[in-house]
């Protein structure tokens, strides 16, 4: 049985982005940068307060409030208490999922 060859996924960070949108829009790639580093400093700021986001075309970023719950420690099968937590959740648009 052979086995099966996966092809090894590009990591695109936003520095490859800001390159790619300075090229096509000929800014900077300093500017663009700065522009989308500012983009995600907004988009923390909004999360912190409890703000949803909402990216025509791309999705839905809130935060989600996970309350506090008992589980189990796998090795030893101990209950252990889970804090409540906050987490970041993204809902993909329908635009995004029919592309992908």
């Amino acid at each position: 049985m052979a086995a099966k060859k996966e092809k090894a996924q590009a990591t695109v960070t936003l520095k490859h982005i800001a390159a790619t949108i300075a090229e096509a829009e000929g800014l900077s790639k300093k500017q663009t940068e700065s522009v989308l580093g500012g983009f995600v400093d907004l988009i923390v700021k909004h999360l912190k307060k409890g703000d949803r986001i909402r990216i025509g075309g791309l999705g839905i970023l809130q935060v989600r409030h996970r309350a506090a719950r008992m589980g189990r420690n796998p090795a030893t099968g101990e209950a252990i208490k889970i804090k409540a937590s906050k987490k970041v959740a993204f809902r993909a648009a329908k635009d995004l999922k029919e592309a992908v």
